[in-house]
């Protein structure tokens, strides 16, 4: 895999010593407010094998974010493939979650233009989505920023949520390749 620079973060591979603080992200209950609850330790390093193996099979994945001379590890941003059936799958995801200390710096519009340029260039993707609760304003903001767009249309209970949780229903934000 090919590191992605911009110009204050560097999106790269996962080491082992990005774990101890990815598992204190995911143990934050604001940061996984819009997730069924936080992570253990054991999950949370669990959940960083599946996305560094993603990006071993795919070239392209949620990659570890570092502020280069800053700090090692401020979160994930990226592109995966979404693993649940759904009306617009298959599909590629932009996502990103960073840790508390990291928000409101543009940290994550910053990375995530950068995973789109990646996908809609070497990777040549047609189509990247998006989506989350639609309650999660921060996130629908980075996806409008980056120019992707809603069409309500398009919203989708998640089927990996029960029925009647407020986490179930889902707005959908699509970005189609340049040309």
């Amino acid at each position: 895999m090919t590191d992605i620079r911009t110009p204050r973060l560097l999106l790269r591979s996962w080491r082992d010593a990005d774990l101890p603080a990815f598992a204190a992200l995911n143990a934050d209950a604001e940061v996984r407010r819009w997730f069924p609850g936080t992570l253990t330790c054991a999950e949370s390093d669990a959940q960083a094998a599946r996305l560094q193996a993603h990006i071993a099979a795919h070239g392209f994945g949620l990659w570890a974010v570092e502020v280069p001379g800053v700090v090692l590890f401020v979160g994930f941003v990226g592109l995966q493939h979404v693993t649940f059936p759904a009306p617009f799958t298959p599909a590629v995801e932009t996502g990103w979650r960073l840790a508390r200390q990291h928000w409101g710096r543009g940290y994550a519009t910053e990375a995530a233009w950068a995973a789109l340029a990646h996908g809609f260039g070497p990777v040549a993707l047609p189509e990247i989505v998006a989506f989350a609760v639609p309650g999660n304003l921060a996130s629908r903001r980075v996806m409008e920023r980056i120019g992707m767009r809603h069409d309500p249309a398009d919203d989708f209970d998640h089927p990996g949520m029960p029925e009647g949780t407020p986490l179930r229903r889902h707005v959908l934000y699509r970005a189609a390749r340049p040309g």
